[in-house]
């Protein structure tokens, strides 16, 4: 194991291990059957995208907190998202709540385009730099409930994290027959939700109850169907 200053990062073996370790006893004990899904999230060194004072619990079965009071989502809830997403190598995919760059770092290998929104400028800034390999991610700063509507619309709509409600200024960057896959906060329960958007509307219907980290800056919508 090898440090540098504040940082304790494990070496190549060992976190090929940790890595091995979470897809064993967190991926595939709950249901995360996609096999894309599960290849990638065993491929990507989980520790590059946290902080350095992080990259030690990268593989913990709990949310890790990134400071700004935000945290990265738990790999089983990240990866039941990604796996109800059903996910095509055509998609263009809006992601909100890059947080340090992860999720989009695994959607890379599995889509076309990733656009991924983050609205804290110090995590913006570390997932941009930790995705500077990944030439099929925008990083945005943006307002997380605000997307970015430039780059729609969009096949996939998925919110790595938990909010209220999915806001109409979202949905309406999602194509019709486009997915969308969120976490969902009813009553201080996290749950996981997938459903899709139409001519004629919008639903998510729950698929688990999970935990699941909250994303900041999410009010209850005035209309919406769950």
């Amino acid at each position: 194991m090898t440090t540098t200053g504040s940082q304790i990062t494990p070496p190549a073996t060992t976190s090929q291990a940790m890595r091995n370790a979470m897809v064993a006893s967190q991926l595939r004990t709950n249901a995360v059957n996609d096999r894309r899904v599960v290849n990638a999230m065993a491929t990507v060194a989980r520790e590059d995208f946290l902080p350095a004072e992080a990259a030690i619990m990268a593989y913990r079965d709990a949310p890790i907190p990134l400071g700004h009071a935000r945290w990265a989502n738990l790999p089983m809830a990240t990866g039941r998202l990604l796996a109800e997403a059903y996910l095509l190598p055509t998609d263009s995919v809006l992601l909100i709540g890059a947080a340090a760059g992860y999720t989009a770092a695994v959607l890379s290998g599995l889509v076309a385009r990733v656009v991924a929104v983050e609205s804290d400028s110090a995590l913006a800034a570390h997932a941009r730099a930790a995705l500077s390999g990944h030439a099929n991610v925008t990083v945005v700063e943006a307002p997380l409930h605000v997307g970015h509507a430039d780059g729609g619309p969009y096949d996939v709509l998925i919110v790595d994290g938990a909010i209220p409600g999915v806001p109409d200024t979202l949905v309406a960057q999602v194509r019709p027959g486009g997915r969308a896959v969120s976490g969902i906060v009813d009553d201080r329960v996290t749950r996981l939700a997938a459903g899709r958007r139409t001519d004629g509307g919008f639903a998510l219907a729950s698929f688990v109850d999970c935990e699941c980290v909250v994303l900041p800056g999410f009010a209850a919508p005035k209309t919406f169907t769950f």
